[in-house]
Order: C-alpha cells, then structure tokens, then sequence
C-alpha cells in the first residue's frame, strides 16, 4: 500500500474560505479516487493561511483490472452488424468471442480484459484536475499557471511513497520541496512523507492542523487573560478567522487608554473586534476591561512588547476616531437627523429612506393595536427615529452599529427608554442566533419596518430567486416569523400586505403580491420550524387550506395534525383517506363527472353507510365548532371517531356495484370523506 502526500503552497488563502476549501479538495478527490477505482484507507485535508494539503493512505500500487462483458449480434446476422460490434469492442475477429445460447438464440459474446494501470500513471492528470476544478468565491489569473486560482500558486510538492509524481501546472515547480513559516523560517526542507512533513513544518513554526491550532489559541487565550486577573469574552467566529490567519499562534495582551473606555462598549469590541482581530477581555463585574488580546503570528525575541506597542497605537488610532464622533454625533439631537433622510435612496422604485419610514409609521399603527402593551405614539415615534443614526459619524464609521448608536443617542437626548430600545431593536432578529425582542414597541417597530420591505419589494417585483436574494427577503420573512410565534401575537398577515402596499403607493401594486407573500411565508416557515422538528408537510397541510394567515393559531393547529396523525386513529384514518381519494378521482376520470353532491339518505341501503353518513355529518359539525373556537385538538378528536365505521364501510359495502345510482351515491359519500377531513387540513399534502 502506497502513500499520497499533496501540498499546495500558494499566497495567503482568505480565512473565510480556507475551511471550505479543505473540505472541496477532501471531496473532489475522494471522487476522482472512487471513479478511477483506487482504493484507500483513509483520505484527509488541511489547511494553513498558506498551504493545502491532500494525505491519502492506503493507496494500491497499481488500479486493478476489470473484465467486461459485452453481447453483441446473433450468430448469422449481418456482416456490417458484426464488423461494427468487432470495432466497438477492440477486437479483430469473430474467433476471440464466446457463443452463448440464450432464451432468445445464439448470440456472440465480447470478453474484454483491461489490465490496471500503475498508480503512479494515474494519479498527475487526476490530482491536476482535481487541483483546477476546486471552486473558489472569488479567483485570479497569475503568470505561471494556465489557470485561475485564489492566490498565485508558489510550489507543489507532491510524493507517492516518497517519489515525486510530475504534475502538469504550467510553470509552478513540483517535487519534494516544501517552506515553513514565512518570516520565523526563511529556508526550504525536503520532506519525504506525510510524518516527516508534519514534524518538520512545526520545527519551522507551522501548525498544520486547524483544529489544534483553533484548541491552542483557545487556551493561550484563556489563560493569557485569566494571569490578568481577567476573563475572556467568547467570540466563536473571532476565534474561527483568527485561526485562518497565523501558522504559529502567539497570544499577548494590550492596553486600552482609559479615556477610551467612556465610548459605548458596542464601540470598544466593533472596533477591536471588525477592523482589528482583538479579543475583549471582561473584569470581575462583567464589564469590558481595559485590554485586549491579539493573536499573533510571530515569536519575537522581545517577547512580543514591539508587537502590542503596534497593536495599541493602532487601536489608539482607531478609537480616537470613534471618541471623535461619539463627541461630535451627541452635539445634534437625533430628531434634527431625520430630515436628512430625505437624501439616502432607499430604492430607485420605494423612494428615500424618509419615504419608507413614512410608510412604516403608518402600518406601525395598525400593528401597535394587536401587539398588546405597545404605546402607539411611542411606535410612531420610534418609528421616525429609527433610521436617524445613519447620518451619524459614527455609524459611518462603523455600519454595525446602526440602530445601537440610535439607542445611545436617544438617550442621550432624554427620549422614553421603549422609545429608545425600539430603535436599537427594529433591526432584530437578523439571524436564527440573534436575540428576538419582547418589549411591546420594539415589537411593533420591528414587525412594521420588515413587513414594509417585504411587502413593497414583493410589489415591484424584487423577489428572491435560486440562491440570489439582494435585499434579504428571506432573513426578513424569518424574522417576522419568530417576532409573530416567539411573542405569540395574533397578527392577520394578509391585511398587513395588503395595507403596506397600499402604503407604498399606486404605482407599487404588482400583481396578486399578497398571496405570494403568503406562499413566500409558508417556505420559511418550513424552514423556521425544521430545527424544532414540526414536519414540513404539516405545514404545507393547513396552509393549501387557504386564507391561514394567523401564523399562531396555524401552528397550534400543525402541532394538533401531528399528534393526531402519530396516533393509530390517525395514521388509520389517513390510509383510509388515501383510498376514499384515489377511487373517488379514478371513478370521476373515467366517468367524466363529479361525485361532490351529498349522498342520498333514501339510497343509503346498507347499515355500514348508513352509520357512516351519520357519523360523517356529526364530525363535520363537531369539526367545524372546534375549529371556530381555536380547539384543534377537538377538531381532530372529532375525526378520530370516524375511524371505525370508515373501516366498517370499506369491510362491508361494494362501492362499485352494478346498480348505477347505488354506486354514484357511494362515490359521493366517499367523497365527504374526503371533504369533511380537508376542512381541517389538505390531507392530500401529507406524506408517509
């Protein structure tokens, strides 16, 4: 068994798509292998902020050989039918195939040998494809590759079982010869395996592994700040980036001045966190402390004091900016901003950032009123200055902080604190990880300003298609979702849409944008409610119901589906559904007819249909009270009791019986079957 070793040292690879790539190189030859059919014990990836590396072991010294079979023409046919079977299959004459008998005659009978190539034959033009068929987001040309890649292609080394195999890269050298850290290990080394290349990068301080690097960081991190008397503030996406960016780790500790720690700590850890790549440190209190962590990618022989005191200049730079406009933003009460909203587009075809919260103000009102405990002049009065802080110095600086710089400055100015958290808060939920609000105004606020952006983009025809989504329509939608179901609010959506695109003007009016809106909902809250494992179908079940627009009482009424379907009524009666449905719709195909008038109690002749019909008019009543009155687990109650004289009537009646007018009235009790469980759900969506 042979052993592959590949590395590609290139220029320093984006962190954000280093992990990604490891993982595209580990699939692209896990392919490539299987297709060739070589075999392997154990196919690995890594990857450094300058290198990619492919470990196969296991490999076969060489592909084994297969032996096809292939039929070709009768025995007697045709001349040209069996010179074009010869050539297909690479032979000469008739004498190096079998006769076979076969239950259709005799026939001839191709036996093809191929013996397997050697490993070392195979493997350059499948690793070269493999190495130009990995994606990248974003690629570039450079002089000495006929191909495009992230970053120009440095050196190749690749060995099987320390024998250098020639790869076809343009002029990009490939052989045995690898280079460690960049500035702490200047020099080349020759390496002859996969043990010897990992043990000799990391006497040239590099770390190969992601993982150990990310566990090192991790405790150096912890530790560094703990022998402070401090602790670390976790940052699970700061530690992940950082970990693409050093080969050697190398963790110190910062000072921050202290006239900069009177800026909002939103400003502190953006700054240091966004543009810098620092760790915050927190004091006993939980406050943010006046240090920070960096890690480095260099030893450096003063024990790193050049560093910080490059690091802390920099920071002072920064946050001498900031401290700039926190002075400067707070000198202009944020009501005075508003009116600059007037000169920021919000869209070509929505108008100014003044315009679409005009419209927001207006639909905020009718949400305020069936959000219980929300103040409407407070909603409208946050409304107005939610977007303000986007003439600010500060959110200019540092987009992130929009509506978390409104909420200082609000109260900087002396605004109600409601007021003031609805601004900081009408941007959320931005993400499944993001806190969602709870206080009555922030929820209106939010709510309204979401459901204006869907509504009208959806009106001029800016909906998300494939992947593509440009003013993330989707993450809007989801976050309305958990506004509406984590606050249970018993919001109607479809007068909502309907209203916001009257807001938004005549000439905003773009089809039936309501309904599609609504569709558009019931895909995200497939994918909302997948986590928490409600099934899909479910959903899909009530929503072709039409008309449920009460994302609350369409949960409750999925939860009440599903547990009634988990039991054996209800998985019984679903089968039985199924059959009612299936011979309904055959017997209407091939009569040309509907069945959808109600039987005829005179033709009702046996005592199975009879008691079914009786009992499928009780269901329906009982259904529909329960229904009326928000009882869905009455309504399935009421379903459940159909279950034994459906089965009766399917046990004991002919439904296709000779007489004529018997079998129609059959068919049309049948199809109350039908009718009278779809009035609770479209038990045709639901699978299984």
């Amino acid at each position: 068994m042979a052993e592959l070793l590949l590395e590609l040292l290139t220029e320093e690879i984006p962190a954000r798509m280093q992990s990604v790539a490891a993982e595209e190189l580990r699939r692209l030859a896990e392919i490539a292998f299987n297709e060739a059919h070589l075999t392997f014990t154990r196919l690995t990836s890594f990857v450094t902020p300058r290198r990619l590396t492919l470990h196969v072991e296991g490999l076969p010294l060489e592909q084994p050989g297969s032996v096809e079979e292939k039929r070709g023409p009768r025995v007697g046919a045709p001349q040209n039918a069996v010179d074009g079977f010869l050539k297909s299959s690479g032979l000469t004459s008739l004498e190096q195939c079998e006769k076979r008998a076969t239950d259709k005659g005799e026939f001839y009978f191709a036996i093809i040998k191929r013996a397997g190539q050697a490993t070392k034959d195979m493997l350059p033009p499948l690793l070269g494809e493999v190495i130009r068929s990995l994606p990248w987001p974003k690629s570039m040309r450079f002089p000495a590759a006929p191909f495009r890649w992230v970053r120009p292609l440095q050196s190749v080394v690749c060995l099987l079982d320390g024998r250098v195999l020639k790869l076809d890269l343009g002029d990009v050298p490939v052989g045995m010869e690898s280079r460690g850290h960049r500035f702490l290990f200047r020099s080349t080394f020759n390496v002859s395996n996969f043990a010897d290349y990992r043990d000799q990068l990391r006497h040239a301080y590099v770390i190969l592994d992601a993982g150990e690097r990310r566990k090192l960081i991790a405790e150096a991190l912890a530790k560094t700040a703990q022998d402070a008397g401090f602790a670390l503030k976790p940052d699970d996406g700061l530690l992940e980036e950082v970990t693409g960016l050093v080969e050697w780790p190398v963790v110190l500790m910062g000072r921050i001045e202290r006239d900069f720690m009177e800026l909002p700590p939103e400003v502190l850890t953006t700054s240091m966190r966004t543009h810098q790549k620092y760790f915050a440190a927190l004091d006993k209190s939980g406050a943010l402390a006046p240090h920070f962590l960096v890690v480095s990618n260099m030893a450096a022989d003063d024990g790193g004091k050049a560093i910080v005191a490059g690091n802390e200049r920099v920071l002072r730079a920064r946050l001498s900016d900031a401290k700039f406009f926190w002075d400067q933003d707070r000198k202009q009460k944020l009501a005075d901003r508003v009116e600059k909203l007037k000169e920021r587009v919000f869209h070509a075809k929505l108008g100014t950032v003044y315009d679409k919260m005009s419209r927001v103000a207006h639909l905020a009102y009718t949400i305020a009123e069936q959000v219980k405990g929300a103040d409407k002049t407070k909603v409208g009065h946050a409304v107005w200055l939610a977007k303000a802080d986007l003439s600010t110095g500060m959110v200019g600086e540092f987009p992130e902080l929009q509506g978390v710089m409104g909420r200082y400055y609000a109260r900087h100015d002396g605004e109600d604190k409601e007021v003031a958290d609805a601004i900081a808060e009408h941007y959320s939920p931005l993400g499944p990880g993001d806190r969602c609000p709870t206080a009555p105004v922030s929820v209106a606020v939010a709510l309204a300003d979401k459901l204006d952006t869907l509504a009208n983009f959806f009106a001029i025809d800016e909906k998300p298609t494939g992947s593509k989504d440009p003013y993330a329509l989707r993450r809007a939608a989801l976050g309305v979702i958990r506004l509406i179901l984590e606050n249970k609010l018993r919001l109607r959506l479809i007068p909502v849409f309907q209203q916001a695109i009257i807001i938004g003007g005549e000439d905003h009016k773009g089809g039936d944008s309501g309904a599609e809106l609504l569709e558009f909902f019931a895909d995200r809250l497939k994918v909302a409610l997948r986590d928490q494992g409600v099934r899909h179908d479910l959903i899909a079940a009530v929503f072709a119901l039409g008309g449920e627009d009460d994302l609350v009482r369409l949960l409750a009424r999925v939860e009440a589906l599903g547990a009634f379907l988990k039991s054996e009524d209800g998985a019984n009666l679903l089968t039985a559904y199924r059959r009612a449905s299936n011979i309904v719709r055959i017997e209407e195909g091939k009569d040309k007819t509907r069945y959808a008038d109600a039987p005829d109690p005179a033709l009702l002749k046996e005592p199975a249909e009879t008691v079914l019909a009786e009992k499928l008019k009780l269901a329906t009543a009982e259904s529909g009270k329960a229904l009326e009155a928000e009882e869905f687990a009455g309504a399935m109650a009421a379903l459940a009791r159909l279950r034994v004289p459906v089965d009766e009537f399917f046990n004991k009646v002919t439904v296709n019986t000779d007489n004529r007018e018997l079998r129609a009235n059959r068919l049309r009790l049948l199809s109350q079957i039908r009718d009278t469980l779809n009035r609770v759900a479209d038990f045709s969506k639901i699978e299984g």
